[in-house]
């Protein structure tokens, strides 16, 4: 009897021992788990690891330091324009101040003609009229050549009596004192050759005696 009761003992000893390993390796990590990674738990959702965008992200919004375009250049336009004479053939300071805006424009950095083309009033005779037109003429030519335009571009007309702008004698056959003022002038005008000047234009009518 008393062997029995040491084999009964040894058995639940023995099954005590088993439940202890049994528990021990519960506890221990799961050889499938890599090494540094912890299992998951029940319930509980891992969290999102935030991951860098494989390319750049193209911005819509202009960079502020970024340079302007350059401005498109605008072709240069010709030029026309009347000077009016007050007395004889001398340049007047008005025509003065005229022609020195002339020589701020483009077109007369141009390697273009210069035309200048002397015109007067119906008064006197044909010849004398000629020498007048073409005396106001050179001088406008002289000015532009003291100031550096090549002689060579300038190209002098003189057109005495023939082309007047506004009409020399009133209906009733008396002198028109405006209209021969404004027949009185040197026109100016710089373009390519074989082009009429259009893009910049201007016409003065001056109260001017002729020679």
């Amino acid at each position: 009897m008393k062997h029995v009761k040491t084999i009964a003992a040894t058995a639940a000893l023995a099954l005590t021992l088993s439940a202890c390993e049994l528990r021990r390796d519960g506890d221990a990590e799961d050889p499938t788990t890599p090494a540094g990674e912890e299992s998951a738990t029940p319930g509980a959702s891992a969290s999102p690891t935030p991951t860098q965008s494989a390319s750049p992200v193209a911005s819509i919004i202009r960079d502020a330091t970024e340079p302007e375009p350059d401005d498109v250049a605008l072709p240069v336009q010709p030029v026309e324009m009347t000077l009016s004479f007050p007395e004889g053939s001398d340049i007047s300071e008005a025509n003065e101040r005229r022609l020195a805006g002339l020589m701020q424009r483009g077109a007369i950095e141009q390697d273009w003609p210069v035309i200048l083309s002397g015109h007067t009033d119906s008064g006197g005779n044909d010849q004398a009229n000629l020498r007048a037109s073409r005396a106001r003429a050179e001088e406008v030519a002289a000015w532009l050549v003291e100031r550096g335009v090549d002689d060579d571009r300038i190209e002098v007309i003189a057109f005495g009596e023939q082309n007047p702008i506004e009409p020399n004698a009133l209906p009733d056959g008396s002198p028109n004192e405006e209209g021969r003022r404004a027949n009185r002038r040197v026109e100016i005008r710089i373009a390519p050759p074989g082009e009429e000047a259009e893009g910049e234009s201007e016409e003065t009518a001056g109260g001017d005696q002729d020679a």
